[in-house]
């Protein structure tokens, strides 16, 4: 069976299936270090970075100093949605990256980028080892994974266009998960599947029953209200969807 160079850390998350990355970039910035103590305490695992250039996508966020800057006992999901990743990859790892996500679309290169993150050390524990990822745009081609899949421990496919705001979660995304996963299945690996984009209270049941292992929401749980609250309920509404699935 492919392994995809398997570290410590894609066994710890695998063995937790479903988990949720949440996003950052929706938390109230100005109470940034409260949010995520309180999601943490709600039993939240993982924190996700978009990391936007404003070139592969319209939209601008933060770099690496920022990924630094959070101190947290959470592990990092940093998801790079910038042009030509290969030579960025180092500072995000240095700043703390435990899974680092690199998009097919954005370098020619995008075996390169994979085989970096292999010869680097994770900065938090050199035992734990980096998650390597690879992240599909809604209109990519599912077929653009095959050759990568000695390479990758985690493939996320978005459900919505990265870089604009007021996207639902796309209706092709289910029919993606199956090809995805049934690929990953036919090749004997063991890889991590993630959705990212449109997550919501109303959804993410039914989006942990697709398949996906590791659902990216922000608003969902960030909402100025109950953070706490809101992420147990995404937590317990995942596993319920995980426990619907079919195979």
């Amino acid at each position: 069976m492919g392994t995809g160079r398997r570290t410590p850390l894609v066994e710890e998350l695998k063995a937790a299936d479903p988990l949720i990355s949440v996003g950052v970039l929706s938390a109230d910035m100005m109470d940034l270090r409260g949010q995520i103590d309180e999601i943490e305490a709600a039993g939240v695992r993982i924190l996700h970075f978009d990391v936007m250039d404003g070139c592969f996508c319209p939209m601008l966020t933060f770099g690496a100093p920022f990924v630094k800057a959070v101190k947290t006992g959470l592990l990092k999901d940093v998801h790079l949605m910038i042009e030509e990743p290969v030579d960025k990859i180092d500072a995000y790892v240095a700043a703390g990256a435990d899974i680092v996500t690199v998009h097919v679309e954005s370098t020619r290169h995008v075996h390169r980028a994979l085989q970096r993150l292999a010869e680097m050390q994770n900065a938090n524990d050199p035992e734990r080892g980096i998650v390597r990822g690879v992240a599909l745009n809604p209109g990519t081609p599912i077929e653009t994974v095959r050759p990568l899949l000695d390479e990758v421990n985690f493939v996320m496919l978005l459900a919505v266009n990265p870089g604009w705001g007021g996207q639902k979660f796309a209706a092709s995304t289910e029919a993606r998960l199956d090809a995805l996963g049934k690929m990953i299945s036919d090749a004997q690996h063991d890889i991590l599947i993630g959705v990212d984009g449109g997550i919501k209270k109303e959804n993410i049941g039914a989006v942990a029953a697709m398949g996906a292992q590791i659902i990216v929401t922000g608003s969902a749980v960030f909402d100025g209200k109950d953070p706490a609250g809101n992420a147990a309920f995404m937590m317990d509404e995942a596993g319920k969807g995980a426990g619907r699935r079919t195979s």
